[in-house]
């Protein structure tokens, strides 16, 4: 109903959907459960089942597909349905996202790896950053194109992977000042114009300042202004 949309008008809408997921937990709870044999354990493992039952339920016949990027699948997931809608492949489309915490192992792992705060709260851009604490929930947006004025709007977005870098966990600086300057210029937005700008927050002493310096050097960029190295 947040949408404006009612269900009986979706059947057969070509209205689309993607949802960014990463993990695989509840299909780990299910195996281990009394619901082990059942066709839910079958195909839970698979990712892209989570975007297919939305279609499934809402009678939907547009694009569908999940997004498996880690923690941008939601971000990007909201890229590919603008996307969708430039190429006017549908009519609508819903960009979704969700995480869930239901099992201890994939903590844990996070955690020997270095990137979890061991004060179990996230620190971004402060001294005190030791990592990040990890969150859960779920959220969805309907995209429309040609909206009335007093709809929020996307005006354009980019995404780009940072290639190779110190490490497997480490930003590349160079790579993430690209991908900005090419979601502005996607936009079509002066640096100027930018009033807020949401930060993947790692909450450590590497990514958090590599971060702050490729929003800087973007900035610069767009500018026309030298920017030095990162």
């Amino acid at each position: 109903h947040g949408g404006g949309l009612g269900r009986a008008a979706l059947l057969g809408s070509t209205i689309g959907v993607a949802v960014g997921i990463s993990s695989t937990d509840f299909a780990h709870v299910l195996a281990a459960g009394p619901h082990a044999r059942s066709v839910y354990a079958a195909t839970a493992a698979s990712l892209s089942i989570a975007s297919g039952r939305l279609s499934y339920v809402l009678g939907l016949q547009g694009p569908c597909l999940a997004v498996e990027t880690a923690c941008s699948a939601s971000l990007v997931a909201l890229h590919v349905a603008a996307r969708a809608l430039r190429q006017r492949e549908c009519e609508a489309h819903v960009a979704a996202g969700v995480n869930l915490i239901l099992l201890p192992s994939s903590s844990s792992g996070l955690a020997a790896a270095g990137m979890t705060s061991a004060s179990g709260r996230s620190h971004t851009f402060d001294s005190r950053a030791d990592g990040f604490a990890r969150g859960e929930g779920s959220c969805a947006v309907v995209l429309r194109a040609g909206e009335s004025a007093q709809a929020r709007e996307l005006s354009g977005s980019s995404v780009m992977q940072d290639g190779r870098s110190a490490s497997l966990t480490a930003p590349n600086g160079q790579a993430q000042r690209a991908l900005l300057c090419a979601a502005l210029a996607d936009a079509g937005v002066a640096p100027a114009a930018l009033a807020r700008a949401e930060a993947h927050g790692t909450g450590t002493k590497l990514g958090d300042p590599i971060e702050a310096g490729s929003l800087a050097g973007a900035v610069l960029a767009a500018r026309g202004e030298a920017c030095g190295a990162l």
